[in-house]
């Protein structure tokens, strides 16, 4: 899958081609459909919550859960970030055991995985960044840029936060390999002690560590799933479905709101930081993920729901990246114009009016995924070919101090980066309308990784190249 960075219909279906039939038998496809499916739901549900209206004072929004009570239990069914997180530790586990099987560091290995990532978030910060200067530049109110800024941008949350899993992965990994189930039971009861704090004593920073530790309990599960620690046997599955939603239900009768998302206004909220409701709901969906395992698996062998999953998750990021962008472009052009009606939150009119809105975001973002989704294919296709592939392909090199000292310089400037941008919040925060010195450490750490992987990593052979290409195709 080489040539041209840019690609046509033909060569895009014909690459989607070849990695249907170069599928081996042994990949996990239940955990690519999982990955689709829930940044699609994500997708849909942020649309779906969105309320959009204009009137003298221009365009404005409002969340739906801020408007609509009875929708709150809906976030049961799109709330599946934990489902995310859970087939990522699979498929993080699965290429880093691969990966030291054929001796690949562990800065290497990080540094391919930064790179899938990176491109694309790359491109959309750069492409906003640009555009928010250029609307300044003809006049454009700062106030206004400021919000459609904050609001495109609101997907990095959960980057900022996958980030860190995944550099985490490798040691994280070595806990697993030692101890097993017992870290994320210990991560759990960490998360716990961290909503006592908050609210049983009314601590300021209780419960902060919540952001990250509730997620990576979900991975370290995930870890145990891939190495058969889990088994995706329905006398496991079918308890841990029971037992999840049964504290779920028990939770939010007691102390715990019901809407797993942010809701505006609500003093306590389930993923801000994320409580032990949340993680009920994430044990709950493990459970169900395990006991539909056998059945989606058969259903994925057929060869059209197959291409329909990998042509998903050719440009899954993208998609997620550019999602709220299609909200504050189709709002744009939409309601000013009055060719969208405005009937009033939660009426019948309201409800059928969320179709046609679902269609045009569906129109926007499948213009955005065809402008800018070449980066991501790009960047997984390379991963295994050679040039980024620390991930699959790359001849391993003795680890060098500088070049790991340098990878680990540019991961922690990407992080501060992206936690900088998402912690700014609403506003206009600079030329770019993005906090300035968080977008600088971001670049300065995604161009330090882009650099480093070119001057610490040896070229493949053609011949290692077939056979990464191979390997590849086995690794989630």
């Amino acid at each position: 899958m080489s040539g041209s960075t840019k690609r046509g219909p033909r060569q895009v279906i014909g690459g989607l081609r070849r990695l249907v039939e170069e599928t081996p038998p042994q990949r996990e496809r239940w955990v690519d459909l999982l990955r689709a499916l829930a940044i699609v739901l994500v997708v849909v549900g942020h649309w779906l919550a969105t309320a959009v209206h204009y009137d003298e004072d221009g365009l404005g929004g409002r969340h739906v859960l801020e408007v609509l009570p009875w929708a709150h239990g809906l976030s049961w069914l799109f709330q599946v970030m934990p489902v995310f997180f859970l087939v990522g530790g699979f498929a993080n586990a699965a290429s880093l055991s691969a990966s030291r099987a054929r001796g690949v560091h562990w800065r290497d290995w990080l540094a391919g995985r930064a790179d899938r990532l990176l491109r694309p978030t790359t491109a959309f910060l750069v492409v906003i960044a640009m555009s928010a200067v250029v609307a300044r530049a003809l006049g454009g109110d700062e106030e206004l840029i400021g919000t459609a800024v904050w609001l495109a941008t609101l997907p990095l949350w959960f980057l900022a936060v996958y980030f860190a899993v995944v550099v985490l992965t490798p040691a994280m990994h070595l806990l697993h390999r030692r101890w097993g189930l017992a870290v994320p039971v210990v991560l759990a009861v960490v998360v716990g002690a961290g909503d006592i704090a908050r609210l049983g004593f009314d601590l300021p920073y209780g419960g902060s560590a919540n952001f990250l530790l509730m997620w990576l309990a979900v991975h370290q599960v995930g870890f145990a799933w891939q190495d058969g620690r889990l088994p995706a046997r329905w006398t496991v599955a079918l308890p841990l479905a029971v037992a999840g939603f049964g504290c779920l239900v028990l939770l939010t009768a007691g102390p715990y709101p019901v809407s797993m998302v942010a809701a505006p206004g609500a003093q306590v909220q389930n993923t801000n930081p994320p409580t032990v409701a949340l993680l009920s709901l994430a044990v709950a969906q493990t459970g169900l993920v395990l006991l539909l395992r056998d059945r989606g698996d058969r259903w994925l062998q057929r060869t059209r729901p197959w291409i329909a999953v990998v042509a998903v998750n050719t440009v899954i990021l993208t998609m997620f990246l550019w999602h709220m962008t299609a909200v504050v472009v189709a709002a744009a052009a939409l309601y000013p114009t009055g060719i969208f009606p405005q009937p009033p939150v939660g009426t019948a009119h309201w409800v059928l009016s969320r179709l046609p809105w679902l269609a045009c975001l569906t129109v926007v973002l499948a213009c955005l995924v065809m402008l800018f989704g070449w980066i991501e294919w790009r960047a997984r296709t390379r991963s295994s070919r050679g040039p980024a592939g620390v991930d699959k392909d790359r001849r391993p090199t003795a680890p060098q101090p500088t070049c790991t000292a340098l990878t680990i310089a540019g991961l922690a400037g990407v992080q501060v980066g992206l936690a900088g941008i998402t912690l700014a919040g609403p506003g206009h925060h600079g030329p770019a309308a993005l906090s300035t010195g968080a977008l600088l450490a971001y670049l300065a750490g995604a161009v330090t990784l882009s650099l480093i992987q070119r001057r610490c990593l040896s070229e493949t052979t053609p011949a290692e190249q077939r056979k990464a290409g191979r390997r590849s195709a086995e690794t989630p």
